[in-house]
C-alpha cells in the first residue's frame, strides 16, 4: 500500500508539469535568433517558424498590410509598394489565446463619460482579425507562433486576381515561406515579411505576359506593426474648398445641433521650433526618399520636383521643413520610418500613385509612399516625336524630346509627392495659367516663328499657386478656422478655382474647366490651338518620326498619340454643352454657387467641335497611307495600335472611326442630353436637345458627298458615329420623357430623309438604304 501510494502522488505531480504549466519565454526561445524591437521576433530556423513576443499592456497599434514586390502588371494591380488598408488593433488575451482584434473607428463618442463611450463602441461591431494560441509566457508578456498569420494571403491576391479576371488562384502552402531576411524588428516598428506563391490552372493574359511561369505566381507580402504617433497632433477641420482629402467619421457624442458626421484633413504632423516667428525651421523636417534604383537622367528630374513643395512650406511659415533625398543603399523603402518614392517597373504604362499610411483616428499621415510608373516618360517621349518628327536630319538632336520629358517627370514628382501630403486633385488649375501640380498637366504645344510644332513651353516649372494656398491651410500652424477660411477666400480672390475627381472624371460632368489633360482657360481657343498643330504635325508625318534603322511598321506607335492627340481637349469642350459653372459654396462666403454656360458659348462649342468630325479634320496624309506596312516578325500588333478590319495591313479608317465617336458620343452622352433638353425650358436663349442634334445632323448628313472617294468614305464614317450615338441615346435605360421623345422624333425624321435622298452613287446608296 505505501508503495501505491508513492506512485500515485508521483504521477498527480507530472500531470499538472505537462499539462498545464507554460515555459517562460527565455526557455521557450533557447537558441532561436531573438529581433528586438516594438514587437520581439523569435526566428526558429530548424523548424522554419517566427515566433512573436506580446507585452501584457494591450495598448493599439497600426497593422498595415503592403506588397515589397508585386505582379508588374498595371491592369490587374498588384504593384511593387502597394499598401493596403490601415488598422488600429490591439492584442487581445483571453485565457490560452491572443486575439487581434480591431475596433471599429468609424463609429465613436469622444466624450469623458465612459459609459456614453462604451455604449457606442458596443453598438458597432469590431473585428477580431485573428486569433494565436499562447505558447510561453513570461510575467505576463506571451510568445506566440506567427508563422500562419504571416505566410497566408492578407491582401486579397487571389481575390484580385479573379476580379480581374486572371484565373483561380489559390496560395500553395508548400512553396510559400517566412522572407528572413526582410524581417526585422525596430524601435517604433515590427515588419513580417512572407514570399507566397499562388497556383492556378486557367492564367488570364496579363498574368501570362508578366509571370516566369503563369501558373505560379510568387509574390512578396508584408505586415506591419507600427507604433502608434504620440500625443500632441491638433487635427484640422476639413474643408472642401480646401484640396485636401478627408477622414471622416460619426462621433455620436456631439451636441443635438452639431453635425455628427466630423471631417478632418489627412496631413504630416509640423511644428514650428519658434512659434512666434513669422518663418521658422521645423522641428522636425518632412523628408522624402527616392528609391536608389532610379536611373539617371530621371534621378535627378524627380529629385528637383519633388524639392518644389519646399517653397510651398515656405508660404505656411516654414523654412527648410521639407526635403527630397536619396534612399541609403541598406535602408527598406517599405520601412514605415521613411517617406519613400519608388520607381516601379510595368509590363505596360500605367498611372502613378502617391499613398501614405495615417493613423485613422486623427489623420494625421505616418508615412508618404509614392509609386511612379517607369513607363509613362517613353510615352512622353513619344508624344515628342510625334511632333517633332525629329529624325530628318543626318545628326537628330534628341534634347527637345529629352527636355519635355524630364519636364513632365518633374511635375509627377511633385504631383504624386501632393498627394501624400494630404491633397487631391485640382483639375480647375490649368484654367488659370497651371496654377497647380495637382492638376493633370498636357503638354502645351504651339507653332514656332516657321510654323513648326514647338514644345519649348511644354510643361510649367516650380510650384502653383494653388499649391502654396493649399499648404497654407494644411500647415499653417495654430490657425483659427476664420483664418484658414481667409487663406480659401485669398485664392478665390485671384481668380484660383478647385474642383476635384468627382466633377471632372465621368463623362456625364458638367463643370467647364474641371478638365484632365487640357490646357488654357478658354476650352475653344485650346482646341482650335491644337487642332492646327496636329494638323501641320499630321502633314509632315512620315519615316522621319522614328529613328532610323527601325521597321516603319513602328510609325504607327507614334501616330496613334499624334493622331488622337486633341482627344482630352475636346472632352473639355463637350463639358460646355448643358454645361454649368459651380464651386463648392458655404454659406456665407459669397462664391455664385451655379451659372448656366452662356448661350452662344454653347453654340460655338458645337460648332468647333463638328469641325473635328469633318474629312480634312479626320483623313490621314498620303504619305502615311502609302508608307505604312504590315508589322514585321517580332513587332506583333498590341493594345496602343489601332483596331481594324483589314488584317494584317493598316486599316486607314480606324484612326477616323475612333476620332468620330471621340466626339459624337459625347455630345448625346445620356445626362448630358437631359441637361439639353432641359435648360430651355428656364432660359429660352439656351440650345435645346432637339437643336444641338438637328444641328449635327445638318453637318453631318445634310451636306453634298464630297467629290474625293476618300472624303466621301470619311463622311459615311462620321454618319454611322452620328447614327450610332443616337440609337444608343434612344435605348438607353433610364432616359427621361424629354430626351426619350425628342431622340425618336429625330431618328424617324431623319429615316424620311434618308428614304427622300438616297444618293446617286453606288457607295452612297448602299449607305443610306
Amino acid at each position: 500500500m505505501p508503495y501505491c501510494l508513492l506512485l500515485l502522488i508521483s504521477l498527480f505531480w507530472c500531470i499538472p508539469a505537462s499539462a498545464g504549466m507554460l515555459p517562460t519565454i527565455e526557455t521557450a526561445t533557447r537558441g532561436m535568433t531573438r529581433m528586438d524591437g516594438l514587437f520581439p521576433l523569435y526566428w526558429d530556423a530548424p523548424k522554419g517558424k517566427i515566433w512573436l513576443e506580446v507585452p501584457r499592456s494591450g495598448e493599439e497599434f497600426l497593422y498595415v498590410v503592403s506588397l515589397p514586390a508585386g505582379l508588374g502588371s498595371n491592369d490587374v494591380g498588384l504593384d511593387r509598394g502597394q499598401l493596403g488598408v490601415e488598422r488600429v488593433v490591439r492584442f487581445e488575451r483571453v485565457g490560452p489565446r491572443v486575439l487581434l482584434v480591431m475596433p471599429n473607428l468609424r463609429y465613436r463618442a469622444t466624450t469623458t463619460n465612459a459609459a456614453e463611450e462604451r455604449s457606442v463602441r458596443d453598438a458597432f461591431a469590431e473585428s477580431v482579425l485573428w486569433g494565436f494560441t499562447v505558447d510561453a509566457e513570461t510575467q505576463g508578456r506571451v510568445l506566440v507562433d506567427a508563422t500562419d498569420f504571416v505566410v497566408r494571403d492578407a491582401h486579397g491576391i487571389a481575390a484580385r486576381l479573379k476580379e480581374a479576371k486572371q484565373g483561380a488562384f489559390k496560395l500553395e502552402p508548400t512553396r510559400s515561406t517566412l522572407s528572413l531576411e526582410r524581417t526585422k524588428a525596430f524601435p517604433k516598428n515590427t515588419e513580417m515579411e512572407a514570399r507566397l506563391t499562388f497556383i492556378g490552372e486557367e492564367p488570364g493574359e496579363q498574368v501570362r505576359i508578366v509571370a516566369a511561369d503563369p501558373h505560379a505566381l510568387t509574390l512578396r507580402l508584408r505586415h506591419s506593426f507600427i507604433q502608434l504617433p504620440p500625443p500632441g497632433y491638433e487635427p484640422r477641420a476639413f474643408d472642401p474648398r480646401s484640396g485636401y482629402f478627408s477622414l471622416d467619421y460619426a462621433d455620436y457624442a456631439v451636441p443635438i445641433g452639431t453635425p455628427i458626421q466630423q471631417r478632418f484633413i489627412n496631413r504630416h504632423r509640423l511644428v514650428k521650433k519658434d512659434p512666434s516667428a513669422a518663418l521658422s525651421e521645423p522641428v522636425e523636417p518632412i523628408v522624402y526618399y527616392l528609391d536608389p534604383g532610379t536611373p539617371e537622367p530621371v534621378r535627378t528630374a524627380l529629385l528637383e520636383g519633388g524639392r518644389w513643395w519646399g517653397e510651398a512650406f515656405e508660404a505656411a511659415g516654414f523654412k527648410n521643413a521639407f526635403r527630397v533625398e536619396m534612399l541609403p543603399e541598406d535602408a527598406d523603402p517599405m520601412d514605415v520610418r521613411f517617406n519613400t518614392i519608388q520607381w516601379v517597373h510595368r509590363s505596360t504604362r500605367g498611372w502613378s500613385y502617391g499613398a501614405s499610411v495615417s493613423d485613422p483616428r486623427t489623420g494625421e499621415i505616418i508615412k508618404g509612399h509614392v509609386t511612379l510608373g517607369s513607363l509613362r516618360v517613353r510615352q512622353d517621349y513619344l508624344l515628342a516625336e510625334g511632333l517633332l518628327a525629329p529624325y530628318g536630319k543626318n545628326n537628330p538632336d534628341p534634347d527637345p524630346m529629352l527636355a519635355m520629358a524630364l519636364a513632365r517627370l518633374r511635375q509627377l514628382s511633385a504631383h504624386e509627392i501632393g498627394h501624400t501630403l494630404g491633397l487631391a486633385h485640382n483639375f480647375a488649375a490649368s484654367a488659370r495659367d497651371r496654377a497647380s501640380v495637382m492638376d493633370y498637366p498636357a503638354p502645351l504645344a504651339s507653332l514656332d516663328s516657321g510654323g513648326s510644332p514647338s514644345l519649348d513651353n511644354a510643361y510649367a516649372q516650380g510650384i502653383g499657386e494653388w499649391d502654396k494656398f493649399a499648404i497654407r491651410y494644411g500647415y499653417t500652424q495654430s490657425s483659427p478656422d476664420n483664418q484658414l477660411g481667409s487663406i480659401l477666400t485669398e485664392a478665390r480672390g485671384q481668380g484660383i478655382g478647385y474642383i476635384t475627381d468627382a466633377d471632372a472624371r465621368p463623362s456625364n460632368s458638367a463643370h467647364p474647366t474641371a478638365n484632365l489633360w487640357d490646357n488654357g482657360p478658354d476650352p475653344l481657343a485650346a482646341l482650335k490651338q491644337q487642332m492646327a498643330v496636329r494638323k501641320v504635325a499630321l502633314t509632315r508625318f512620315g519615316p522621319a518620326n522614328i529613328r532610323s534603322g527601325q521597321p516603319l511598321a513602328l510609325m504607327e506607335e507614334v501616330l496613334v498619340p499624334l493622331y488622337l492627340g486633341h482627344r482630352y481637349q475636346v472632352l473639355s469642350v463637350e463639358k460646355l454643352l448643358g454645361g454649368l459653372e459651380y464651386t463648392y459654396a458655404m454659406r456665407g462666403d459669397g462664391q455664385l454657387p451655379t451659372q448656366a454656360i452662356r448661350a452662344e458659348r454653347q453654340r460655338a462649342a458645337l460648332d468647333v467641335l463638328l469641325s473635328a468630325v469633318e474629312p480634312a479634320s479626320l483623313r490621314l496624309p498620303e504619305q502615311v497611307r502609302r508608307q505604312m506596312p504590315p508589322r514585321p516578325p517580332g513587332y506583333p500588333h498590341n493594345r496602343e495600335l489601332f483596331e481594324g478590319y483589314t488584317g494584317a495591313t493598316f486599316d486607314v479608317y480606324a484612326p477616323a472611326e475612333v476620332a468620330a465617336s471621340l466626339v459624337l458620343d459625347l455630345i448625346v452622352q445620356p445626362e448630358r442630353a437631359a441637361r439639353l433638353a432641359y435648360q430651355k425650358d428656364f432660359d429660352n436663349t439656351l440650345p435645346s436637345l432637339a437643336e444641338v442634334i438637328d444641328r449635327v445632323s445638318g453637318r453631318v448628313w445634310r451636306t453634298s458627298v464630297a467629290r474625293d472617294a476618300y472624303d466621301a468614305a470619311l463622311q459615311r464614317i462620321a454618319q454611322q458615329s452620328w447614327m450610332d450615338a443616337l440609337v444608343e441615346l434612344a435605348t438607353h435605360a433610364k432616359n427621361p420623357p424629354a430626351v426619350r421623345s425628342t431622340v425618336h422624333h429625330h431618328l424617324r425624321t431623319l429615316e424620311t430623309w434618308l428614304g427622300r435622298y438616297p444618293g446617286v452613287d453606288t457607295a452612297t446608296r448602299a449607305h443610306r438604304s
